[in-house]
């Protein structure tokens, strides 16, 4: 098993959000260690015990980038936009146990009945880009724009944002997206409006803007930390499209010079990228898409051919071993997991149901009824649009 961090290349570091952006992740109370020193097979073994006992009542939702020793548990198994869909599906199970991240929770509560609890068994598996962008620096942006003169502004917020953005997109005639389904997105946000703001992930916005014919010099970068993000008036006023400058820090980390060494490598390679990923990382890959994207992609390819891929490690490594007949390698040599959600580990999952069965609700994640209704509106138009 992986540790849960890397060393990192010359020039790329870890991403420290507490450092840059004053905040940090829940906090998660203690478990007792013997959870964690517990043997493999007697953990599993108690986990599908308890599982079991509590049957109808609970669904497991795990997402791609889970280890393996997690989403073995998992009913459902998809990226952001389909476990949201499967969130909104739900009508039976009392208990969704989300392995994932904060943000996912949310969104589960959210578009799940009212009645349903919504778990995440470790409370600090949050999201770094989703709190590069506050819901008081986007409030700010959008009033600066607005004070400016700049009308016809459609916000997009990512999946990967806190329920108080997408309410903020709610109420303001927005949408989120996911990278699914982004640029049907932007034709649904160009439909209404001239112009769309986009956040939290700038390589997300700007690769799909790229894919619209959106020329870069109608893409700005807004920065929370500089006076007009950045900008002059002119830019912000010849601007299409606005991105929050933001960034995941597993996908930030794929590079150019590792799709040449690849290619270097096995000449008949086919590489396939996350468009979070750097534009010109996605420019220089075969093909790019979501995870779900990814998946489909190379379970249709023939056998015998080789794959590198830029996405995180336990998906890469979950694809080697459902397809050994292939080649399949991560882009990157340095193996850096999902920080985040490798704070979903089988001991938490253990301890929460261990607390279901004796008929205590942990780590619930609830959002206030007023954002969550507001939240509802950008969600429900993400899961209308074809």
């Amino acid at each position: 098993m992986e540790p849960a961090s890397c060393v990192p290349e010359e020039g790329v570091g870890a991403y420290d959000r507490l450092k840059e952006y004053g905040v940090g992740p829940l906090r998660q109370q203690r478990i007792d260690r013997a959870y964690f020193k517990m043997p493999a097979e007697e953990r599993d073994a108690r986990i599908w015990e308890l599982r079991t006992q509590l049957g109808s009542r609970l669904t497991i939702l795990g997402h791609h980038y889970q280890r393996d020793e997690v989403i073995q548990f998992a009913d459902f198994q998809g990226d952001s936009y389909k476990l949201s869909q499967q969130a909104a599906a739900q009508s039976e199970a009392e208990f969704t146990l989300f392995c994932g991240v904060h943000f996912m929770a949310e969104s589960a509560h959210i578009l799940g009945s009212p009645d349903q609890h919504v778990i995440l068994p470790n409370l600090e598996a949050g999201c770094s880009m989703a709190d590069m962008a506050k819901p008081e620096d986007v409030e700010a942006a959008w009033n600066t724009l607005s004070d400016l003169g700049i009308r016809g502004i459609v916000p997009v917020t990512y999946m990967n944002s806190a329920a108080t953005l997408k309410a903020f997109c709610g109420r303001n005639g927005g949408i989120v997206c996911t990278s699914s389904n982004a640029p049907r997105v932007y034709d649904w946000a160009f439909d209404r409006g001239e112009r769309l703001f986009f956040f939290p992930d700038e390589h997300l916005g700007r690769n799909t803007g790229v894919r619209k014919d959106i020329p870069l010099d109608q893409m700005v970068v807004w920065d929370p930390f500089l006076p007009l993000g950045g900008n002059t008036e002119e830019q912000l006023r010849n601007a299409r499209v606005y991105l929050w400058k933001g960034y995941c820090s597993v996908h930030a980390r794929f590079s150019v010079a590792q799709i040449a060494k690849a290619r270097d490598d096995f000449p008949d390679v086919q590489v396939v990228v996350h468009p979070e990923c750097p534009l010109d990382v996605v420019q220089a890959s075969d093909f790019d898409g979501s995870t779900e994207y990814i998946i489909d992609l190379i379970r249709a390819a023939p056998d015998g051919t080789t794959w590198a891929v830029g996405t995180e490690i336990n998906l890469v490594r979950r694809l080697q071993a459902q397809m050994p007949e292939k080649t399949i390698f991560c882009l990157d040599p340095v193996i850096c997991p999902c920080s985040t959600m490798y704070r979903i580990h089988p001991a938490y999952m253990l301890w929460t149901l261990e607390h279901l069965v004796r008929g205590e609700v942990v780590n619930e994640i609830t959002v206030e009824p007023a954002i969550a209704d507001q939240a509802r509106v950008a969600l429900d138009r993400m899961l209308s649009v074809p």
